[in-house]
């Protein structure tokens, strides 16, 4: 008998294996999940017309204006006796707006307008959905679909709240194309602001939209936006997935946001939370029809215990309805360019990584322990999106090192365009926890930085949300901690312990930005050294903002170092936008001496030159270099405007010699001051590749 997969041919299946042979004995693994991808594609043209049409059901669902400005009712609730719609509309009668039963556990009400023909519901009133249950419970519940929530002061609970303005903001800038070099800026618009209050989509796009383009990223990645009932889970307990956080303004001022960012040439991301979702009832999907599947598994394998949430039933058609149109309405009614898929780890493993060590192995990442019905669904979103919208950017939050994560949908790949290289920023932890700076490891810092899969593409960062958290410490702080408050001051000498902090900040960025990936990222504030973790008001804190801020204002008084820090990070990405070497091939290391604390690479024909020295500087230090000819100081982290102490004179013209060194074909000699970094370019070679 003919297993599935054994009779399926994936078009571009060659190509991997020429990349990794030892994906070999796994083929059976890659045909059967293409296989699946295929049926499920035949299974939407043949019942929905395609998944063109199948994804834009957030066009059918929840509730549409019609021309004749009928308003149309629909919900998915096969466990529900019967479905009615209360609200302010109709004085909260429970009874007088009853849903009629369609197949396959569907809904359908349709109000008729008022008499003078405006639309029976009114923009910006509230509504609920009251579903009765096979044993005669009565729940109130906010519809899946619904656009816009709020919560009232001093409530607990969610509104749903009828969004329907006269006046809709029209978006004008084109999108943005997908560039060749990825740097992403991390951010939360609610800690946006120096101000100890939650602050807004208009805030971030007058003061923080024009930072971000000076700084020189290319791209934003926009956390905590899904609505979430609780704002100290940062965003990652979705409560209503079609609603953009009204916490932070209305759904037109976040338009208005990705359009201004547009303007800038700046793309924007969405965090996407598709991995799990809050437990709440009155103002969440769970026990939506008053049973404990519905959009669920059932229990246990419907909760994660770690996580106290539910988790999807990526196998049913209603669910993926719900999903795939998800993806759509943030693309087509935000035009966000893209997504970071959250939790892909937990979604590919029936484990969820809980207790897995990932050693790299390949016969962790097949058989049984992966949960091949949310794997289809990734490669399904991937392959829509990936058709739908050509730039359209894909990001996996994975640990686990999932072979062809970053490969397209057709060579047998789950079809992202980029991982996280999650080792990073815990490398950099660990160093500054664990080692006295004289016994920093290269070798190992390199491998660290350089450990990826060929072929497949990887966001480096030192540091992203998760290091800023309470209870952990933002690089800047492992590094000057206390003094941060006292001595960052260009007015007052530096202390040994500000000196060293300033110095191996921009070290440690700019090496994980040459070497750790071909796209960088950075959370909000960091590149400044930001002073404080975060923390979100809750009971701990006494509800406290102090830490649920970012200080801006820091930057802004230029007698104080942060701003060294921030003009840092703005020449590194402006350095790598001339250059490009995100967008080149791995770079060649051509140096990791453990006793001098050097380590020399090229990539992209740029040559950098790190030395993590405490104390030596190196005089005619000979470094390795492929292409000949005269090469120029480029970036230099030991410049005064940047904090550094001025030792390198940037008139210096360096030329090669034909003296090959370290496996290159050439070399030349130089000056590197200890704890400096330094970037040199031959501007004879075109970088526009």
């Amino acid at each position: 008998m003919a297993e599935l997969g054994d009779n399926v041919t994936i078009p571009g299946f060659i190509n991997l294996l020429q990349m990794d042979p030892h994906l070999k004995p796994f083929e059976k693994d890659f045909r059967r999940r293409y296989e699946l991808l295929q049926k499920q594609l035949l299974r939407l043209e043949e019942a929905e017309g395609g998944y063109e049409q199948f994804t834009q059901s957030y066009k059918t669902f929840g509730v549409q204006r019609q021309p004749d400005n009928s308003l149309h009712f629909k919900e998915w609730a096969p466990a529900a006796e019967a479905l009615f719609l209360t609200g302010d509309f109709n004085g909260w009668n429970k009874f007088s707006n009853p849903y009629t039963k369609k197949e396959y556990g569907k809904w359908e009400l349709i109000l008729q307008p008022k008499h003078d023909n405006s639309p029976a519901v009114d923009h910006n009133t509230k509504l609920k959905v009251v579903v009765h249950t096979k044993k005669g419970e009565r729940l109130y519940r906010i519809s899946p679909w619904a656009k816009y929530v709020i919560q009232e002061e001093k409530s607990v609970i969610y509104d749903w709240i009828h969004w329907d303005p006269p006046h809709l903001y029209t978006q004008i800038h084109p999108r943005p194309k997908k560039p060749r070099s990825l740097r992403i800026y991390e951010a939360h618009v609610g800690i946006a602001s120096p101000e100890g209050k939650i602050a807004s989509y208009t805030n971030f796009t007058t003061n923080v939209l024009p930072h971000i383009k000076e700084l020189g990223y290319n791209c934003i990645q926009l956390m905590a936006i899904m609505e979430h009932a609780y704002y100290a889970s940062f965003g990652y307990q979705v409560t209503s997935f079609f609603a953009a956080s009204s916490r932070y303004g209305t759904p037109e001022e976040l338009k208005q946001l990705i359009d201004v960012a547009h303007s800038m040439g700046i793309m924007v991301l969405l965090d996407v939370v598709h991995s799990h979702a809050s437990k709440n009832t009155e103002d969440g999907l769970n026990h939506f029809d008053g049973s404990d599947s519905c959009f669920f598994h059932a229990p246990p394998r419907g909760e994660h215990t770690m996580w106290d949430s539910r988790l999807f039933n990526y196998s049913s058609w209603e669910v993926l309805r719900f999903l795939l149109s998800n993806l759509r309405w943030w693309m087509d009614e935000y035009r966000f360019d893209g997504f970071r898929f959250d939790g892909v780890t937990s979604m590919l493993y029936h484990h969820h990584g809980m207790g897995a060590g990932f050693s790299g192995d390949y016969s962790e990442y097949f058989g049984l322990q992966v949960d091949e019905d949310s794997l289809v669904y990734l490669m399904l979103a991937n392959h829509i999106l990936h058709t739908l919208y050509p730039d359209c950017i894909t990001i996996a939050e994975d640990v686990s090192g999932m072979p062809a994560m970053c490969r397209g949908v057709e060579e047998g790949g789950l079809g992202f365009d980029y991982r996280l290289a999650m080792a990073i920023p815990d490398k950099w932890i660990q160093i500054l926890k664990e080692r006295k700076d004289e016994d920093w490891n290269m070798g190992n810092i390199v491998f660290t930085l350089t450990n990826r899969r060929y072929g497949e593409k990887c966001i480096a960062y030192a540091e992203s949300h998760d290091q800023a958290l309470v209870g952990d410490k933002t690089l800047a702080f492992w590094l000057m901690d206390k003094e941060m408050y006292s001595n960052m001051s260009s007015h007052i000498p530096m202390t040994a312990v500000i000196d060293r902090g300033i110095q191996l900040h921009k070290m440690i960025r700019l090496i994980t930005h040459a070497l750790g990936g071909e796209g960088y990222l950075n959370f909000i504030g960091n590149e400044f050294g930001h002073p404080e973790w975060l923390d979100f008001p809750r009971e701990g804190n006494n509800q406290s903002y102090h830490y649920a801020r970012r200080q801006f204002n820091l930057v802004d008084m230029d007698h104080l170092r942060y701003y060294q820090l921030y003009a840092f990070d703005r020449d590194m990405n402006r350095t790598e936008d001339k250059y490009g070497w995100l967008a080149a091939p791995p770079a060649f290391i051509s140096a990791q001496h453990e006793e001098d604390k050097v380590i020399v690479f090229d990539r992209g024909n740029v040559l950098f030159i790190f030395n993590f020295h405490h104390t030596k500087s190196f005089q005619d230090y000979r470094v390795g270099v492929d292409i000949p000819g005269k090469y120029k100081i480029r970036l230099d982290s030991d410049e005064v405007v940047y904090g550094g102490h001025g030792r390198l004179d940037h008139n210096t013209d360096f030329f090669t010699e034909n003296h090959p060194f370290n496996g290159r074909s050439n070399s030349l000699k130089v000056y590197i001051p200890c704890r400096t970094a330094i970037l040199l370019a031959n501007d004879e070679i075109d970088y526009s590749y």
